[in-house]
């Protein structure tokens, strides 16, 4: 017996990076959103006197060692557990390997949703446990325990369930070009030091980040917030728009952004391309929101109708670049169909 489970992607709706930290990391306030499209993650494990793991893959680029998230999250989860087990992991990878989609983090809550299921583990006390045993592993491995619309904070690890947006139509461009994240840090961190990003300003334009996120998710914005050191623009009380979207009627679109293409489009002018394609600004197929997610290099745009989704995708082809429609994952329908029948 084995058993099959949806391994989701995720895109950054808004993201904010701060001022590098001592620690050689970064503080984030980022609204993830996870999606339909996915890999499949199937498990099969029995108890045994001695651990073993396997992990095979469709794709030879993934890891099929203990550097491969899915096998750091079970190895973990069995030694939390104080359990030995006989496991065989395969991922039929559907999601780019790499891209900004947290593919590799996504698999690797996959992993664990199958071994929970193939050993049948029903510890309570575990389950407070897998928030930090996944954040050992990566810092977007958490966000994939809760689904759907999710406000992440420090390095994205922290995560807390906002209100899910309603499912809207989704393009994912997926170029050519790779994108260093390394790199792109890197960057940041220079124009941080360019622009004067100290650490108290950087931690207070997240902190107001992070509230006008949250506020918004929950069609709260504050009336009369004023534009501060987070670079949010101010927003009014009538934030009433189209019934359709709840992405429009917050207002939220207007100013949410991902800092990261501050310093990832300079490197990489073509996917600055790829956004404007997907955005389609001043026409009816416009985008409700488009933008990098992540560090890149994959793009999206959000729409109202399959119809203007599916003109995106149109767009992307004739740019030579590949475009996939898939729609937002709310969080119950994300564990609803987690498992494979």
């Amino acid at each position: 017996m084995s058993t099959s489970v949806r391994s989701h992607a995720k895109i950054n709706l808004g993201l904010g990076i701060g001022a590098p930290r001592p620690d050689g990391f970064h503080a984030l306030a980022t609204v993830y959103q996870t999606l339909e499209m996915h890999d499949i993650v199937t498990v099969s494990a029995r108890r045994a006197k001695a651990s073993s793991l396997r992990l095979t893959s469709n794709d030879r680029r993934v890891p099929t060692d203990s550097r491969n998230t899915a096998w750091k999250m079970v190895e973990l989860a069995l030694q939390a557990l104080g359990i030995t087990a006989e496991v065989d992991i395969h991922i039929e990878k559907k999601l780019p390997v790499q891209g900004g989609l947290g593919a590799g983090s996504a698999n690797a809550v996959a992993a664990l949703a199958g071994i929970e299921t193939e050993l049948d583990i029903r510890v309570r006390a575990f389950l407070t446990q897998r928030l930090a045993l996944a954040a050992q592993v990566g810092s977007d491995v958490p966000l994939f325990l809760i689904g759907g619309t999710v406000l992440g904070l420090d390095r994205g690890q922290e995560v807390y369930p906002l209100p899910d947006i309603e499912p809207v139509w989704c393009v994912v461009a997926t170029p050519t070009i790779g994108v260093s994240t390394p790199q792109a840090f890197r960057d940041w961190d220079a124009l941080c030091a360019a622009e004067g990003l100290t650490p108290e300003a950087s931690a207070d334009k997240l902190r107001e980040l992070s509230r006008a996120y949250a506020s918004a998710f929950a069609g709260r914005i504050p009336e009369g917030r004023q534009a501060g050191s987070s670079g949010v623009p101010p927003v009014g009380g009538d934030l009433a728009g189209p019934p359709g979207s709840a992405l429009v009627r917050t207002g939220i679109t207007s100013w949410i952004q991902n800092d990261f293409e501050r310093v990832v489009f300079r490197q990489h002018p073509p996917l600055a391309e790829i956004k404007r394609i997907l955005a389609a600004a001043d026409t009816p197929e416009a985008a409700l929101h488009a933008s990098l997610s992540g560090s890149g290099s994959a793009l999206f745009g959000l729409y109202l109708t399959r119809g203007d989704a599916e003109a995106a995708c149109a767009r992307l082809l004739a740019g030579g670049v590949q475009g996939t429609l898939t729609r937002t994952l709310p969080r119950e329908q994300y564990w609803g169909q987690m498992l494979l029948p």
